[in-house]
């Protein structure tokens, strides 16, 4: 199976980990071995139940027995995504009412994109640097990292970048800007957070001027940061908040939601203003749905702050210079890289999966399911504390 992966399957890199899966469960995934690991990283945030969660199974399975895809998005009306919106809905502030579903998170930013080019007339989109967005044109173009995209330009015509955190900066927002696009947390950059009321600050600006302001929660969304989406702990509520990754609980998805005014502007001049086949697939918003309800109707958001300091307490370490991000959204951040990838490379062989991040280099990324238990969580740092001290001894 190896030699065809690498015959037939279209590689990212030219050193993929290329562990063979056989199954997963819970916080485990198996490979044909049999062996187990303890999964801290959930699919890169994209599983915040799990590996086959049974209620998630069953939504799958029971909406299967139903129907499958039957007509491109936004023109029939079936149910599981009509539950899920209005389930969104319920849990958003009355400025974001409406949402629209896609198929990733990527997918999600192009039509927050479009949406705030069509409301404002503007063209200018200012962006951060060291962002990530997704890696689709128009989410490459606000990509605040050139050697990443370089080679596919040209891009986005009229895209300017600042410093997330800088405030001096926010004066580059100016009545030329149709949106300012910003992670809650910065996930690529190292897990950053904002500080000293920064979204606030570029809200405020954004109303100023006229630009809107969207947020990417693709990855501290669904309860990942102790809250159902990461901008409820900065106090600042965007115009368009795009999701993805955890609200499909292990399935593909992407959505932006807006306030109806807004949203509605897909609808006329011209019409199909944002069209995509398979958004909203009911199979997948099934499985959305059940993870979006386990999680408001638990204590899994509550946990994670607790979980939280249960990791912070454990990974204390002469090679740890910090550890960045909030809940079960973690980033070690190391001496070195050469550490870093010491540390997942050799957590691995012992059975723990730790992930790089993208444009940090001294980072280790810990995105554990929302459901890991506290037992999962000691064991896995003690292997990490191992394999560090193995590492500081050599």
């Amino acid at each position: 199976m190896k030699s065809e992966f690498f015959k037939y399957q279209a590689q990212t890199t030219t050193h993929p980990l290329a562990m063979e899966i056989s199954h997963a469960k819970g916080s485990y995934i198996y490979d044909t071995n049999n062996k187990a690991f303890l999964d801290f990283v959930a699919g890169v945030s994209a599983c915040p139940l799990g590996h086959n969660h049974p209620k998630i199974v069953t939504a799958i399975k029971k909406q299967l027995d139903s129907y499958m895809h039957v007509m491109v998005y936004g023109e029939y009306i079936q149910k599981p995504a009509v539950e899920l919106t209005k389930l969104l809905a319920s849990h958003l502030p009355k400025t974001l009412q409406k949402t629209y579903l896609t198929n990733s998170g990527t997918e999600a930013i192009e039509g927050a994109l479009k949406l705030a080019k069509r409301a404002t007339g503007r063209s200018e989109i200012i962006a951060a640097n060291k962002a990530y967005h997704g890696n689709t044109m128009g989410a490459m173009s606000v990509m605040g990292f050139e050697e990443r995209k370089q080679a596919f330009r040209p891009l986005l015509p009229d895209v300017k970048f600042i410093h997330f955190n800088n405030e001096d900066h926010l004066l580059q927002i100016t009545t030329k800007t149709a949106c300012v696009i910003l992670e809650t947390i910065q996930g690529g950059a190292g897990f950053i957070e904002p500080f000293n009321g920064y979204l606030k600050k570029v809200k405020a600006r954004c109303n100023e001027v006229g630009a809107l302001l969207i947020l990417d929660e693709i990855q501290p969304g669904i309860g990942r940061t102790g809250k159902l989406f990461g901008f409820e702990n900065y106090q600042c509520i965007p115009d368009i908040l795009v999701m993805g990754k955890g609200l499909g609980g292990g399935m593909p998805i992407g959505a932006f939601t807006a306030s109806e005014k807004l949203m509605d502007l897909f609808q006329d001049h011209p019409k199909l203003g944002h069209i995509t086949t398979f958004g909203g697939h009911p199979v997948i918003a099934a499985s959305a749905l059940a993870t979006l309800k386990e999680i408001t109707e638990s204590n899994l958001i509550h946990e994670t702050l607790q979980k939280e300091q249960l990791f912070r307490k454990l990974l204390i370490h002469p090679l740890i210079k910090e550890i960045r991000g909030k809940g079960l959204m973690l980033a070690l951040i190391t001496l070195s890289a050469e550490v870093t990838n010491s540390i997942i490379l050799k957590c691995q062989e012992r059975g723990l999966i730790l992930f790089w991040l993208l444009f940090e280099p001294k980072a280790v990324r810990i995105t554990p399911p929302l459901t890991i238990s506290n037992d999962e969580i000691i064991k896995g740092c003690q292997i990490i504390m191992d394999v560090l001290d193995e590492i500081q001894h050599t």
